[in-house]
């Protein structure tokens, strides 16, 4: 949840550990504060707040130092202040440590280490660390890699720990379990992040870490060792995309540029995914015909937005491979004692590829049997490499903390699972999975066209920004629409916003219709089994309560009652998903500037939820 950053080289660590933490700050801003090694002696500053309070106060020109460290913070243990920011120094103002994720005893560390005399300063379960490290390292003569070694083994939760040491300035010192690390390797200096964002702008050359590894880097060395010291030959690998394409191109927010950015990423995750037989590419699952024509179950773990796309997964591959399939909220998935066998497909959902409860159910899956394919739009991230087998997405960089393009490369990955399925065990022929897929290339197109047409929505938008509570209704693949377009007005916002299926309204949900409430209606594909039709009478009960009501549907579909129709192109019913939320996304954005919130970096939020 937290941003980290380490630093050893010949230029000022001032320069790449702030412009590290400038890419970081979506992982979190409650907090932010820099440790340099100078001279024998440790500068450290620290500030609640964004990031440009700590900017602020190293305006004063902090000393010249080589190497450091650097946090932002998503606040857990103890709320956002100066003293609760990172990094955390132990008594004798030495050594300074950072942290990402939970330190579960860190309550009973602390008694131990307060009965030897060690003194506190914050709330933090991080502070402890800083203390045990600190005793830890005189054990071992002054070698911080073997401290870290042993405080690892001392430590329960779930974490990323990097530490700097003022009597050896030019060594920090890192590790990870169940939490993001990764180290770039530079010219003549070197890295250790939470995310290859961090220093991109210096490398795109990048070590993955495994889980419980210790690294050591300083200006012209790595050293990776296990808990028990031996050494682990580095996996390294080339970062895809480029330094621009972290940064905000002009937009006023990333947000708006990731929407802007969708029909790309869409037409990328969709490239070279059909051979020139009609076959769907898709090797990546690592699967054979036979392992495919055995699949009996599906279930699908994620959270948040990619669990809405995970919802869409259970409408494609029922609809086209005729498998049944679950969705599972992944927090709630390992504690009810899931019924999983050797016939159980377990897709696992993650743009970040750390999201704590996904990967933790993951674990839970594979451990009873079951195979697990991630879809995933970072390389070389935890669940990834965990998995059996990982479809990426190639959305490249995501920075808003609201995720848009991220979610519809998600959708076109499940489809594409789907279609593969289908093709494979024969319950879709290949002309039928052609024409599919065909219609799968025209949604870059599409999603422009609503791009190209969305300054009225905006406009209109506007109107609606004084107003507490928005519905959403949808039916059948509608219904994850619904509930994705309230999350983000949750999300951007901070408003009273929900979703519901349809056919639910008169069970309860009507009763929070009044006068002038804000109804927003995704109206079903017009097809045989007449929901269409069941959504208009929808559309005049709440008109009939009062409620505003706007329409997203398709060009040409006839409508009564809606006081502002969002028109979007034609498309097959189970695609309509992937049009369907691009007005939703501009909707929340413009809602959240009308109201003057913070856009890329919502209030409580932080991109990737590294935490259970």
């Amino acid at each position: 949840m937290c941003g980290i950053v380490g630093y050893c080289g010949s230029q000022s660590a001032v320069t790449p550990l702030i412009q590290a933490l400038r890419h970081l700050e979506y992982r979190g801003y409650d907090s932010a504060g820099i440790a340099l090694g100078v001279g024998g002696r440790l500068f450290v500053e620290k500030r609640a707040g964004k990031l440009a309070n700590l900017e602020s106060a190293l305006d004063a020109s902090p000393p010249l130092a080589h190497s450091g460290i650097g946090h932002t913070r998503w606040a857990t243990h103890g709320g956002p202040s100066d003293h609760n920011a990172h990094p955390h120094v132990d008594n004798d103002g030495k050594l300074a440590v950072i942290h990402n994720g939970i330190i579960e005893n860190y309550s009973e560390l602390r008694v131990r280490l307060q009965s030897r005399g060690h003194t506190f300063s914050s709330e933090t379960d991080t502070e402890s660390v800083a203390h045990l490290l600190s005793d830890l390292r005189k054990e071992h003569q002054g070698d911080l890699a073997a401290a870290m070694r042993d405080a690892v083994k001392a430590l329960r939760g779930s974490f990323t720990l990097v530490a700097i040491h003022a009597d050896a300035p030019d060594v920090v010192v890192g590790v990870r379990r169940n939490s993001p690390l990764v180290v770039g390797l530079g010219d003549g200096e070197n890295f250790l992040a939470s995310d290859v964002a961090a220093f991109i702008d210096y490398t795109k050359r990048a070590i993955e870490l495994g889980q419980d590894e210790v690294v050591r880097i300083t200006p012209t060395t790595v050293e990776i060792t296990d808990l028990g010291g031996r050494q682990i030959e580095p996996k390294e690998y080339e970062i895809s995309w480029s330094p621009s394409a972290a940064q905000k191109g002009g937009f006023t927010h990333f947000m708006l540029k990731e929407i802007f950015e969708q029909p790309k990423a869409v037409a990328d995750t969709l490239i070279g995914r059909l051979s020139d037989n009609k076959q769907i590419v898709l090797d990546d699952l690592q699967m054979s015909a036979d392992q495919i024509r055995a699949i009996k179950k599906i279930t699908v773990i994620a959270c948040g937005t990619a669990y809405h796309a995970g919802m869409i997964a259970k409408y494609a591959i029922e609809k086209w491979a005729k498998i049944p399939v679950e969705v599972e909220i992944a927090s709630e998935y390992r504690y009810r004692d899931p019924i999983i066998d050797v016939g159980t497909l377990i897709l696992a959902i993650s743009q970040s590829g750390e999201t704590m409860d996904t990967l933790m159910a993951l674990r839970h899956a594979k451990a009873s049997g079951a195979r697990v394919v991630a879809i995933c739009n970072t390389n070389s991230s935890t669940i990834p490499r965990e998995a059996d087998a990982v479809l990426y997405t190639r959305a490249g960089p995501e920075i808003a903390v609201a995720s848009t393009k991220a979610l519809l490369t998600q959708m076109i990955a499940v489809y594409l699972i789907a279609l593969h399925i289908a093709q494979v065990n024969g319950a879709l022929n290949d002309r039928q999975v052609e024409e599919l897929y065909n219609e799968l290339l025209e949604l870059p197109g599409k999603i422009q066209a609503i791009l190209e047409t969305v300054e009225p929505l905006r406009a209109l938008t506007r109107s609606f920004a004084q107003n507490n509570i928005v519905l959403f209704l949808g039916r059948n693949i509608g219904y994850p629409v619904a509930l994705e377009g309230a999350l983000k007005l949750k999300e951007l916002a901070y408003i009273h916003a929900e979703g519901f299926a349809g056919g639910e309204l008169k069970h309860g949900p009507i009763a929070l219709i009044d006068k002038g409430t804000p109804v927003i209606v995704i109206l079903p594909v017009a097809h045989e089994d007449g929901l269409d039709e069941k959504m208009k009478s929808n559309i005049q009960e709440v008109k009939a309560r009062g409620a505003r009501v706007i329409v997203i549907a398709e060009e040409g579909a006839h409508i009564e009652g809606a006081e502002h129709i969002i028109r979007i192109p034609v498309a097959p019913a189970l695609l309509q998903p992937v049009l369907a939320t691009v007005p939703l996304q501009v909707f929340a954005y413009e809602m959240a500037v009308a109201r003057g919130n913070d856009v890329d970096q919502p209030r409580n939020l932080a991109k990737s939820v590294t935490v259970e």
